[in-house]
């Protein structure tokens, strides 16, 4: 038996004409490759977009969360702020009321300093006196219990029965007033 020398790799093998890869086959992949390239690429933009969106959408639900708090801290501090006002009008009557002899009584400056320290808390919240004596009336922060007849055509607030308080552009509860025309 002889045997037949063997071919080097770098020397073309007589055996096989034919092309590794068909040409035909070649030029439909290098077609389908860009295409799929695209495709790619849109998927990757729609999904970007999406991302996007949702992003925004986190921002908008926070922000609303945040206003939806701020809003019920509010409603909630104002509420507390109605139940006390009659409290601190009876302790504000009861000082108006004091006899001239117990004026330098410590049990009234007791009383004295706690009506102080409400309005110290209720200004510390935010919450401010309507200005009345001396004002011109505004129905949106007075109530006009009285008018009395004047000269004048302008109605100025002449003294006050109730106070009136206020927490940021929110009424409260509307200052009861005598108005006079002046």
């Amino acid at each position: 038996m002889t045997s037949k020398p063997q071919q080097s790799s770098n020397q073309p093998n007589d055996d096989y004409d034919e092309p590794l890869v068909d040409t035909d086959e070649l030029e439909t992949l290098e077609d389908a490759v860009p295409l799929q390239y695209e495709e790619l690429e849109q998927q990757i933009a729609n999904l970007t977009d999406a991302l996007q969106r949702e992003r925004a959408d986190v921002i908008n639900i926070r922000r609303r969360h945040d206003e939806q708090v701020a809003s019920l801290k509010t409603r909630i501090k104002a509420s507390v702020v109605r139940e006390l006002l009659p409290i601190i009008d009876n302790f504000e009557r009861a000082l108006k009321h004091v006899p001239e002899e117990l004026q330098k009584n410590d049990y009234i400056k007791g009383v004295q300093s706690i009506v102080k320290q409400f309005e110290k808390t209720l200004a510390d919240m935010g919450v401010v006196r309507i200005k009345t004596v001396g004002v011109p009336f505004d129905p949106n922060l007075h109530e006009a219990v009285s008018m009395e007849e004047g000269d004048g055509d302008t109605e100025i607030v002449s003294e006050e029965l109730q106070a009136g308080y206020q927490l940021d552009d929110e009424v409260l509860r509307h200052a009861m007033v005598r108005v006079k025309m002046a």
